[in-house]
């Protein structure tokens, strides 16, 4: 089986001047000024999403632990931000 992949991508929002989440990680919602208090969050929280949303009780009577490990993937933001605002 595949293992358990995700991404979160921050975005800025230039209006309310923070950087939000765009993940498929149902249920993570992350705003934060800076990108280092976004990346901290995402990290703190995904993981835990991933386990409550993600993960079923069929996965964990079918598939092996390290397939039930989740990788997220961070995709950095490519402009805007704190610095070009």
């Amino acid at each position: 089986m595949k293992p358990l992949e995700f991404y979160v991508k921050a975005v800025w929002d230039a209006e309310a001047r923070v950087w939000v989440s765009e993940s498929d990680i149902i249920g993570l919602h992350v705003e934060a000024e800076t990108l280092e208090e976004f990346e901290a969050a995402a990290a703190e929280l995904g993981p835990q999403l991933i386990v409550e949303n993600h993960i079923t009780k069929r996965d964990l009577a079918q598939r092996s632990l390290s397939e039930l490990i989740p990788w997220i993937k961070f995709r950095a933001p490519q402009t805007g931000g704190a610095a070009a605002a």
